[in-house]
């Protein structure tokens, strides 16, 4: 189908389901995992602490609840240190790990924020080509509408920048 950039909130989506940049307890934080959190209200919480947390680059599936997305997908990105820690390759499966649970469970529609680009560290044009790397790739194989949404004008304007390189 398509991936689109979009500037915005992404509690707000109507989509198969959203992805959540959680830390490792999946218990809420702050950023768009606090957001996500509140949005959805406490059933979320209750169910996150079914899960067991998640390891880095891993994604584990809830429910929606409060949110217009019918679930939220789950994953732990790396936090930033030097780029020479396997930061990469954490992020990249944090990307595939999220788009292979959605294809799994047959969503037609999903949006991600910018993983690891907040309080984690990650350097924003590296997280933005990662991201586009991992779901390039998954689009030439599979049928999904994939949205990156970035909250701030800035972010996005550097992300139209790169993916029109």
């Amino acid at each position: 189908m398509a991936f689109k950039l979009l500037k915005g909130d992404i509690t707000k989506l109507s989509v198969d389901a959203i992805v959540n940049a959680a830390n490792c307890t999946l218990l809420g934080g702050g950023g768009v995992d606090g957001a996500i959190h509140a949005a959805a209200g406490r059933e979320l919480l209750a169910e996150c602490k079914t899960l067991g947390g998640c390891a880095t680059g891993e994604a584990k599936l809830t429910k929606g609840y409060k949110l217009p997305a019918k679930y939220v997908i789950h994953t732990v990105g790396p936090i930033y240190r030097n780029g020479k820690c396997g930061e990469e390759e954490l992020l990249s499966s944090a990307y595939r790990n999220s788009l292979h649970l959605a294809k799994e469970q047959g969503f037609h529609s999903l949006a991600f924020p910018l993983i690891s680009a907040g309080v984690y560290g990650y350097p924003k044009a590296e997280a933005i080509r990662i991201a586009a790397k991992e779901i390039i790739e998954f689009l030439k194989e599979n049928d999904m509408e994939i949205f990156l949404v970035l909250y701030d004008a800035e972010t996005y304007h550097l992300a139209q920048t790169i993916l029109e390189a």
